[in-house]
């Protein structure tokens, strides 16, 4: 039987992926569930298992090579099977395919060639099998022209970049942004976050999770003419790592205890940081948390995570003078900035919900 390896939709957004490494070789016996390819996308590296056992029949998409959502990447059959190569690669997107015909060229090394209007055909490949790369581009570019600086390095917009840039894009096209901030002081959350040992970012989501309930409106997303309140409440905890900002999920964050959204935290980071976060850890979230604290930035005005509504900025933690009955004390304070889809959200009930989050963190009880 001929079965497919199609690149898989990871989320609701997802529109393409990228091929990392193929973990068996054309010709190779494949079993069942077994991971055969590595996909980079949406922020994240996944293992895609065999969806049968049989034979790596044919490889339709190279390491490396971007292909969109239901491309076929590859053909599993049984051994000696035959089967009609000509119709597998029917099934494949255009674009693909077309690529194949022309010069053998990164995508990132097209996307340059298309910027500065380079006929590819007249640049050296350095890449395997003489793929151009683009590094090949800019050294054209450079021979030719003898006018652009020189590049110390380059870094190629692909996978967690690509998408991140992608996504960033899109929300702030597609959403009218519109931001708030308040100062919080966080005196009785130090409090505890010394008593129970859990991060301050932990006490921020819980705080946010219980606000998501009173303030519905801020969970939800716009769906064409529909805006659809979440029933779970899923918070997204961005995190900065060496390839690129990813955000994973806590699931239910509502339900959970503060020690338990703290573990939950620790031990996204590190899969984050170790590139294995598993799609149910990156899809799902129905609100974003993003904390630049640790950077020592005060106050920023983060862009929303779509399809989500709304997004959290935290600040880092800042001694300030404040008075407090009619008496002037030195009290610990971190600005947050909610910025909003105003499509959904008016400015009204966006300063109720951080006003609420305000509330619950400045009367916490340690």
């Amino acid at each position: 039987m001929v079965t497919k390896i199609v690149m898989p939709k990871l989320s609701l957004t997802m529109k393409e992926g990228s091929v990392g490494k193929w973990y068996k070789k054309e010709g190779e016996a494949v079993e069942k569930d077994e991971p055969i390819v590595e996909i980079i996308s949406e922020k994240a590296t996944y293992d895609l298992e065999a969806p049968s056992s049989g034979i790596l029949r044919k490889i339709l998409v190279k390491e490396g090579v971007d292909a969109s959502v239901n491309a076929v990447l590859a053909v599993i059959t049984s051994p000696g099977e035959a089967f009609s190569e000509t119709e597998i690669l029917a099934e494949v997107p255009q674009a693909v395919e077309e690529a194949e015909k022309r010069v053998l060229a990164s995508p990132s090394a097209k996307r340059l060639a298309r910027e500065h209007e380079i006929d590819l055909s007249l640049v050296k490949g350095s890449g395997p099998e003489g793929r151009i790369v683009e590094e090949d581009v800019t050294r054209f570019m450079e021979e030719a022209r003898g006018t652009l600086p020189k590049i110390k390095e380059i870094i190629p917009l692909t996978g967690f970049k690509k998408t991140s840039a992608e996504r960033v894009s899109a929300s702030f096209r597609t959403a009218p942004h519109s931001t708030i901030m308040m100062e919080v002081d966080v005196s009785k959350a130090g409090g505890l976050h010394e008593k129970l040992q859990v991060s301050y970012t932990a006490i921020l989501v819980e705080t946010v999770a219980k606000a998501l309930l009173e303030h519905s409106i801020i969970n939800s997303t716009l769906d064409g003419n529909q805006i659809k309140i979440f029933e779970d409440v899923n918070i997204g905890l961005a995190i900065a790592t060496e390839y690129g900002l990813v955000v994973p999920v806590i699931h239910n964050a509502d339900r959970k205890s503060l020690k338990e959204i703290d573990t939950a935290i620790k031990e996204l980071t590190e899969k984050a940081r170790q590139g294995k976060l598993a799609k149910k850890e990156l899809t799902g979230g129905t609100f974003t948390v993003t904390n630049l604290g640790m950077y020592g930035v005060e106050f920023f005005t983060p862009i929303i995570n779509p399809p989500e509504a709304a997004i959290l900025g935290v600040g880092k933690i800042i001694e300030k003078p404040v008075v407090v009955d009619g008496k002037v004390e030195v009290k610990p304070i971190i600005m947050l900035s909610l910025s909003y889809d105003h499509r959904i959200v008016d400015g009204a009930p966006a300063a109720g919900f951080l006003l609420k989050v305000k509330e619950k963190i400045e009367s916490i009880k340690a």
